[in-house]
């Protein structure tokens, strides 16, 4: 039995995957007693927060109506890397040459191949999500729909029946879904999502997406690379519209080398359909109006509330999602909410820490806040675009001044002989060393910010960073040069002349 669009097609790989998060042949558990915890939904915020509690003693039920894992798993960030992966070995292929290195002959994609290597090793990876898994922490899963009675009870409704679960906090961990904008004509055509582009076994030829945002971004360029011709559409100007402007320039640098049409500050944007699939857009007093094989729609999400009778139970929430306070409870004082479903930070790594806040705060009576969260991002474009922090125009509005420190790559030893561009960009509180946010375009951004993420947890500046040894050759190397560039300015004209005063005296 199909439970979601992403276990097609129906080969070995996607059963395997199946088999693991939602079984087929899985039978419900009775309940017995009160729970610490009834969990709903079983992303990352709801697999950690029921794993969590159930390794501190509660006990936990956790209940899912469609895949465990959630969009990371069946239709996020794993199979998107495993895409990305291949286009990037596509690319490097191609660009072999700048490096004496001859790749004799066309180079070809296997599509199906590529898409067959990551259902498979989406598969090897969904054990550690799997039912049983959590069966085996001592975690009563439940497969099936999954909604509130009263402030003390859940009722789900499964395959084999339903059940009642009882409980004494209660966790709304659902997610998000990929939700379509409002454009003429859109539903008279068969679109894809992120939901359900990882199901394609034949390259488009010519491929239209609809967003410049991160998922758009990164599907655009590795299409193109996959050989796809792709038309990128933007409503505003460039790409990645919430990111730092020199930072976006870089990737839409790139994306347009590797062969991406972008068209941007998009106006009239329409889709017809006339047998096939044709995208008419204006762009830049410019018209185009382009038959495409496969449209891809990347703008919107919607918070997943449907069903869950959260009316019954007073928990207020908007298009946005459940609303919470800071310690991530709803207007519900016994239930609580982690992830996409009330968080404006949709990442599997921000679900991960919102679901350890929430074990906290409903099982031991905690304080912890979720504004105290350091949270970085990361788009897996090539280069990649990290941030962390503030950005320059955030801090301007927040009333900060800040110093700014740029590092540009074309400056690093690493990179110039791997041949790879970008920059790291540093903010800190004007006169200081304290870092209020950064930027780094470079090909493994989202592993490089880290770094920078440490050092502002961990109340480190600018100053410590420069007295850091980094290994020589690395594109680490461009963060520490940024400490360089801090202590520099610390040598003020008066530091200079006291320094040449003890020279010439100690000579």
């Amino acid at each position: 039995m199909t439970y979601h669009a992403s276990l097609l097609p129906s080969d070995e790989h996607n059963r395997r995957l199946e088999a693991n998060v939602h079984p087929p042949d899985w039978r419900n558990p009775t309940p017995s007693g009160r729970y610490h915890l009834v969990v709903i939904g079983a992303g990352t915020a709801g697999l950690v927060t029921a794993a969590g509690a159930a390794g501190l003693g509660a006990k936990v039920a956790l209940v899912e109506r469609a895949l465990m894992g959630g969009d990371c798993l069946n239709v996020g960030c794993v199979p998107s890397k495993g895409l990305i992966a291949a286009a990037r070995a596509a690319a490097a292929a191609r660009r072999a040459g700048e490096f004496g290195v001859q790749v004799t002959g066309e180079i070809r994609v296997d599509f199906a191949a590529a898409m067959e290597r990551m259902r498979r090793l989406r598969a090897e990876i969904s054990p550690h999500d799997s039912a049983r898994r959590f069966g085996e922490l001592g975690i009563d899963v439940y497969l099936g729909d999954g909604r509130f009675v009263d402030s003390s009870t859940v009722a789900v409704d499964g395959d084999a029946g339903g059940a009642r679960l009882e409980f004494k906090r209660a966790v709304i961990a659902t997610g998000a879904r990929a939700a379509a904008p409002a454009i003429p004509d859109l539903e008279a055509v068969d679109y894809l999502t992120n939901e359900t582009v990882f199901t394609l076994t034949e390259l488009p030829r010519r491929f239209g997406v609809i967003g410049a945002g991160p998922i758009g971004c990164e599907l655009a360029q590795a299409f193109a690379r996959l050989g796809s011709e792709v038309f990128l559409v933007e409503a505003e100007h460039g790409i990645l519209p919430r990111e730092d402007r020199d930072a976006a320039g870089l990737v839409e640098a790139a994306l347009v080398r590797d062969g991406v049409k972008l068209l941007c500050c998009g106006r009239n944007l329409a889709i017809k359909s006339d047998g096939g699939i044709r995208l008419s857009v204006e762009s830049h007093g410019s018209g185009y109006d382009e038959p495409i094989d496969k449209l891809l729609v990347a703008v919107g999400r919607a918070p997943n509330v449907d069903g869950l009778n959260l009316e019954a139970v007073g928990v207020e929430y908007d298009k946005r999602g459940v609303r919470v306070n800071d310690r991530l409870q709803t207007t519900n004082p016994r239930i609580y909410a982690a992830g996409d479903i009330c968080s404006p930070y949709q990442f599997t790594h921000a679900a991960d820490f919102m679901a350890r806040i929430v074990i906290q705060n409903a099982l031991f009576l905690g304080r912890a806040k979720a504004s105290r969260l350091t949270i970085p991002w990361c788009t897996y474009t090539s280069p990649e675009i990290a941030h962390v922090g503030l950005y320059s125009s955030e801090a301007d509005q927040k009333g900060i001044a800040v110093d700014t420190y740029i590092q540009p790559l074309s400056e690093v030893d690493r990179a110039i002989l791997d041949g790879d561009d970008g920059l790291v960009k540093v903010h800190v509180k004007k006169g200081t060393d304290t870092i209020v946010g950064a930027t780094i375009v470079a090909p493994h951004a989202g592993d490089l910010i880290s770094e920078l993420t440490l050092a502002m947890t961990a109340g480190l500046g600018l100053k410590k960073i420069g007295s850091t040894i980094h290994p020589y050759p690395t594109v680490a190397e461009a963060i520490r040069k940024l400490g360089d560039q801090y202590n520099r300015t610390r040598l003020t004209p008066t530091t200079k002349k006291l320094l040449a005063a003890w020279l010439r005296w100690t000579r």
